[in-house]
């Protein structure tokens, strides 16, 4: 068993509750950690025996053009999918930021982490 980490995914996209956010869109970064047997690609040196990375990057990205109002229930979307497209996936943590969030005051990133 090993640990697969997707860290620093960008994206433009228009999650958010208020009118401007989804109008006007933001820079949101996704981090996936999932872990996942790993013997065989080890030892084989093939990718048909490993979880395919680029397959796991193409889900979390079409998952980012899906418009969600809060982080919350984005991230919990995209890590349901992950287990059901990809049932080797035994745990899994994602954490999805917004930059430059809508607040009264300078915050560089809200951030949310959903685990199962």
């Amino acid at each position: 068993m090993g640990t697969v980490r997707l860290e620093g995914m960008e994206f433009f996209a228009h999650h958010g509750y208020h009118s401007d956010e989804i109008t006007r869109g933001n820079k949101f970064v996704v981090d996936l950690f999932f872990d996942v047997e790993m013997s065989e690609a080890s030892a084989s040196d093939e990718l048909k025996k490993a979880l395919d990375y680029e397959e796991v990057y193409d889900f979390i990205k079409r998952e980012m053009n899906v418009r969600s109002n809060l982080l919350e229930h984005a991230a919990q979307r995209m890590l349901n999918g992950l287990k059901v497209q990809f049932p080797e996936i035994k745990a899994a943590e994602i954490t999805l930021s917004k930059h430059n969030p809508p607040l009264k005051g300078i915050v560089q990133k809200v951030s949310v982490t959903i685990k199962s």
